[in-house]
C-alpha cells in the first residue's frame, strides 16, 4: 500500500479550522477558557495575550458549546492601534495566544504544541485523501473500519504519539492501514511469566497463535544457540518497540541471551485506534494482541503495566464465571465479553528495583492476548465500536445517521434499540454487581443484524478498566483479589461516573447533535429517550431500588473531569511512577435529570 499522500494546503487549513473549533469548545467546556455571550447571539473568548476569538455556537448538553468552524474570527490590535477582525483557522497560533490564559508553563505548551501539530498532520492527510462514504463503510469488517476512525472525541490532541517519527506514523498508525508482521522473542523464565485462564495452557496458546512450521523454526533458533526452548517464554513484540525500547533498555538481557530474537511471525496484523492493540488479518480467528509501545498518546505512555498483564487472565476468569451464572446477561442480552485469556509479564531486572521509577521505563515488554470479535460474532452480525457512530465522512454524513436510515426504522425507534442494546447490560452490571467497565468508545462495541439494527453489546479491556465498588455486594461472590488487589475499588459515586463520563459526556454529547441535524430528533428528545431507557430498566427491577440511589445517574449535577485540562494544566508532562487518577473540577448540569 502506498504511503499517505502529501498534505494539500487547503486540507491543512481545513484540519486546523476544525481542530480550532474543537479546542475552543472543549477548553471552554472544561473551564480552561471562558466563553462570553455577545449581543449578536454569538460568543467570544478574550485571551490574556490581548487577542479575542469570536464565534457562533450551538449550546448542547452538559453546558457544552458546539462551535461552528466557519464562524470563528480573530481580533487583535494592529500596528496602528486599531482592532482588526479576520477569519481564523490556525489552531497552532491559537494555542500560542491562549498559552498565558491556560495557566500552564512554557515546557508543557511546547510539548503540547508537538502533540497538536502531529494531530493536525494526521487529520490533514486524511482530508487530502477523503476515503469511503458512510454508506461504503457499512461493508467493512470490524478491523478495517477501525483504521478509518479519527481518534478520541474528547481529546483535542488525540493523535500526539510522542516518540513516533513521521515515517513511524506512515508505517504503524491505524489511519495508514498498513499490515505488519510482529517479531517474536524468547524471554528466559527468570524474567518472564506466562499466565492463562484455566482452559488455556502456554502450549495451547502457542499452538493456536503459531503454526507448527513456525514453532519448529523458532525452537531451532534457540537450539542452534545452545539454549533450551523450554527454559523460555515466547511472546510477540511490536517491531517499533523491538528497535526503540527492547534493544536499548534490555540490551544486557539481549547480549546475555536472556532475551533472544526468534524472527517474524507469518501472520499480518492491523492496529486499532489505541495503536498498540493488533488484530490478526491473516487468520481473524486468532487472538487480538495488546503490545506495549513506548510512545505517549492520549494522556499516558502506552505500555502494559506488569500488574495488568499478571491480572488479566484471573480477572477474565472471574468475570466470565460471574456472567455465565447471569441468565439475563447471557440469555436475554447475549452480551459478549472479549476475555483477556493469556499474558506474558516481563519485569526489567534492574529498573524494577528502583523506587518510584517512572512507569514508562517499566512497561516495555509483555503481551496480553484477547479473544477476537469473531469468537462471538453471529454469521450475519456486523460489529463496530461505539465510537464509530460519531464518524462523519467527507460529505458530512454521520455513520450513525447512515445506519439508522439503512435500518428502515423510524429514527426514534432505532435510537431506542441502540440505547437498550448499549445501556441495559451496563445498567444491569452497575446496579446488580457494583461493577463498571470504563465503557468508552473503544471498549464498547455494538453488534448489528443484517438490517443494521443494534442487537447486542460487546465489552473488552477488563484489567485496570473494570472497577468494583468498595461497598459490600453479595451478588459479586468471591473475588479474585487474594493478597494483591487486581480490581480497582472505588466509591459508588466514582463507579457511576465511569458510565456518565464515557457514555453520556464522552459520546452521547456528540451523538445528540448529529441526530438532531441528520435524523430530525431534537436534542431534548434524544436525552428524554436516554432517560426513559434508564427509567424503564429501574421499573423492571424494583428489587435493586436502593442501588438506583447509590449509583444515581439522574442526579441534577455531575462532577466535571477534564481530560484536556489534566494534560495541559494538572499533570503536564512530568515523568511519574504511576498513572494518576483524575480529580474533578467543578460540575456539569445533567441532561438526564429533566423529567
Amino acid at each position: 500500500m502506498p504511503d499517505l499522500p502529501q498534505v494539500a494546503p487547503s486540507a491543512w487549513r481545513e484540519a486546523n479550522r476544525r481542530l480550532l473549533a474543537k479546542a475552543i469548545g472543549e477548553w471552554c467546556f472544561e473551564d480552561m477558557l471562558k466563553a462570553v455571550a455577545t449581543d449578536g447571539g454569538g460568543y467570544r473568548v478574550d485571551l490574556h495575550s490581548g487577542t479575542t476569538y469570536a464565534f457562533s455556537a450551538t449550546p448542547g448538553a452538559f453546558g457544552w458549546l458546539r462551535v461552528d468552524p466557519a464562524s470563528i474570527t480573530r481580533t487583535a490590535t494592529g500596528m496602528l492601534g486599531n482592532s482588526v477582525a479576520q477569519p481564523a483557522w490556525d489552531a497552532l497560533r491559537f494555542l500560542m495566544e491562549a498559552a498565558s490564559t491556560l495557566d500552564s508553563d512554557p515546557s508543557t505548551i511546547a510539548t503540547y504544541f508537538t502533540e497538536l501539530s502531529a494531530t493536525l498532520a494526521a487529520d490533514a492527510a486524511r482530508l487530502t485523501r477523503p476515503g469511503e462514504t458512510a454508506a461504503e463503510l457499512r461493508a467493512l469488517g470490524h478491523t478495517e473500519l477501525e483504521c478509518r476512525m479519527t481518534g478520541h472525541s474528547l481529546l483535542v490532541a488525540n493523535k500526539g504519539r510522542i516518540g513516533f517519527s513521521a515515517e513511524d506514523v506512515r508505517r504503524y498508525a491505524p489511519e495508514s492501514a498498513r499490515p505488519l508482521r510482529l517479531r517474536w522473542a524468547a524471554v528466559h523464565r527468570g524474567l518472564a511469566e506466562f499466565r492463562g485462564t484455566s482452559e488455556l495452557s502456554e502450549e495451547a496458546l502457542l499452538a493456536r497463535e503459531l503454526d507448527e512450521e513456525t514453532r519448529s523454526r523458532f525452537a531451532a533458533v534457540l537450539r542452534d544457540a545452545g539454549l533450551d526452548p523450554r527454559a523460555y517464554v515466547w511472546l510477540p513484540v511490536h517491531p517499533w518497540q523491538w528497535d526503540h525500547a527492547v534493544q536499548t533498555l534490555h540490551a544486557a538481557d539481549v547480549a546475555q541471551r536472556r532475551i533472544v530474537p526468534l524472527g517474524e511471525g507469518p501472520d499480518q496484523y492491523l492496529p486499532g485506534q489505541s495503536v498498540r492493540t493488533m488484530a490478526n488479518t491473516s487468520r481473524p480467528g486468532r487472538h487480538d494482541v495488546k503490545l506495549p509501545l513506548r510512545i505517549l498518546n492520549t494522556l499516558v505512555w502506552r505500555g502494559i503495566p506488569p500488574h495488568c498483564a499478571l491480572g488479566a487472565p484471573v480477572v477474565t476468569q472471574w468475570l466470565t464465571g460471574l456472567v455465565a451464572r447471569d441468565a439475563f446477561l447471557t440469555g436475554t442480552c447475549r452480551t459478549a465479553f472479549l476475555g483477556e485469556v493469556a499474558s506474558v509479564t516481563v519485569r526489567h531486572p534492574y529498573l524494577s528495583a528502583l523506587p518510584d521509577a517512572p512507569y514508562q521505563h517499566l512497561e516495555t515488554l509483555g503481551c496480553i492476548w484477547r479473544e477476537p470479535v469473531s469468537a462471538h460474532r453471529d454469521p450475519d452480525e456486523r460489529v463496530r465500536t461505539f465510537a464509530a457512530l460519531l464518524h462523519t465522512d467527507h460529505t458530512g454524513t454521520a455513520f450513525a445517521a447512515e445506519l439508522a436510515r439503512a435500518s428502515g426504522l423510524d429514527p426514534r425507534d432505532w435510537l431506542r434499540r441502540l440505547f437498550d442494546t448499549l445501556l441495559v447490560p451496563l445498567l444491569h452490571v452497575l446496579y446488580r454487581y457494583g461493577i463498571t467497565f470504563n465503557p468508552h468508545g473503544q471498549n464498547t462495541l455494538i453488534g448489528y443484524d443484517r438490517d443494521e439494527v443494534p442487537v447486542r453489546l460487546y465489552l473488552k479491556d477488563f484489567v485496570d478498566d473494570v472497577c468494583v465498588s468498595f461497598t459490600d455486594v453479595p451478588e459479586r461472590g468471591p473475588e479474585p483479589d487474594g493478597h494483591d488487589h487486581v480490581l480497582p475499588r472505588k466509591h459508588p459515586s466514582v463507579i457511576r461516573q465511569h458510565v456518565m463520563d464515557q457514555v453520556f459526556v464522552g459520546h452521547f454529547r456528540y451523538l445528540a447533535p448529529l441526530c438532531a441535524d441528520q435524523l430530525g430528533v431534537p436534542e431534548p428528545e434524544f436525552w428524554r429517550l436516554v432517560r426513559q431507557t434508564v427509567l424503564d430498566f429501574q421499573h423492571r427491577h424494583p428489587e435493586l431500588a436502593p442501588r438506583f440511589t447509590e449509583y444515581d445517574l439522574l442526579t441534577p449535577e455531575i462532577p466535571r473531569y477534564g481530560l484536556n485540562r489534566d494534560r495541559i494544566v494538572v499533570t503536564r508532562y512530568g515523568d511519574r511512577a504511576l498513572r494518576h487518577a483524575l480529580h474533578p473540577n467543578g460540575t456539569h448540569p445533567n441532561p438526564l435529570a429533566d423529567g
